[in-house]
C-alpha cells in the first residue's frame, strides 16, 4: 500500500483569510491558495486546479498502462481535465471532472476509445471521486 500526504495552512478567516499547501515531494511547497486564487485571478492554486491535475495524470498514466498491456509502446497522450465547482446552496460543490484526451498512437480508434473508457472508469482519481470520504477531527485546545 502507498500512501502519499499533503498538508494545508489557513490564516485568517473567509475571503480574508491566506491558505498554503505543500505535498509530501516538495513539488508543492507553500504554494498559495485562498478565495482570491479559486474565485479571481490572483497567481496561486486551488483545490479544483490540484484535483484537474491529480484526475488527468492518473486516466492519462492509466491508459498508458492499458495500451503497453495491448502491445502499443510508441506514441503520445495528452489529457486536459476540467473539474467544475458549481453554487451549492449556501456553499459550493464539485459537479463533474471532464477529461479530453488528445492521443497519436497507433491503435484502432475504436480500440482506443474503449481502452480510454476502461482507463477513465479504473484509474483510482476516478474511483476517489465516487469513494467515501472520512474526517477526523482534533482541536487543539486553547492555551
Amino acid at each position: 500500500m502507498t500512501t502519499r500526504t499533503a498538508r494545508a495552512r489557513y490564516q485568517g478567516m473567509g475571503k480574508d483569510g491566506r491558505g498554503w499547501v505543500s505535498t509530501q515531494s516538495g513539488v508543492l511547497q507553500d504554494q498559495a491558495y485562498g478565495f482570491n486564487t479559486r474565485f479571481e485571478d490572483e497567481p496561486g492554486t486551488n483545490p479544483e486546479e490540484l484535483v484537474a491535475a491529480a484526475h488527468a495524470s492518473c486516466f492519462t498514466m492509466a491508459l498508458s498502462f492499458a495500451l503497453a498491456k495491448n502491445g502499443i509502446s510508441e506514441g503520445t497522450l495528452e489529457t486536459e481535465a476540467r473539474v467544475k465547482l458549481d453554487k451549492d446552496g449556501e456553499g459550493f460543490k464539485v459537479t463533474r471532472s471532464d477529461l479530453e484526451l488528445t492521443a497519436d498512437v497507433p491503435i484502432e480508434e475504436s480500440r482506443l476509445r474503449e481502452l480510454a473508457q476502461e482507463a477513465k472508469a479504473n484509474c483510482p482519481i476516478s474511483k476517489l471521486l465516487n469513494a467515501e470520504t472520512t474526517l477526523e477531527v482534533r482541536a487543539r485546545q486553547p492555551a
